[in-house]
């Protein structure tokens, strides 16, 4: 079991930078593939970002590749999303998920959520 929490959200302007943090508790993170996925109204979730556990590798989605980056502290079980020169159509509910299978993550754990709005 693993317990996630989001934190960071807000309101900012189009090119404003933004980070998001997800504490994990419960297990070390380290032994998930950790996602990022945004929410936006009237749309389907949909996967920004994963950090894969084993090779630490990073995926993204095309729309935020060169403006978000993944990256996490061991120390404080902590993943993070910075969301650098945001636009208004990343606004979003973006929740962090976690997954300990193997082959394609099936997202077995999530947080609540948190709102970013950005305004043009």
């Amino acid at each position: 079991q693993v317990q996630l929490v989001e934190s960071g959200g807000g309101l900012v302007q189009a090119g404003d930078p933004l980070r998001l943090s997800c504490a994990a508790s419960g297990r070390p993170f380290s032994t998930f593939t950790m996602g990022w996925f945004g929410q936006a109204p009237g749309k389907e979730r949909e996967l920004v970002g994963a950090f894969r556990r084993g090779n630490f590798v990073t995926d993204y989605a095309d729309s935020v590749k060169g403006r978000f980056t993944i990256f996490r502290i061991s120390a404080k079980n902590t993943v993070y999303l910075q969301m650098n020169s945001l636009k208004p159509e990343d606004t979003a509910v973006y929740y962090c998920a976690a997954d300990d299978g193997v082959g394609a993550p099936t997202w077995g754990y999530w947080g609540q959520g948190t709102q970013v709005t950005v305004s043009s």
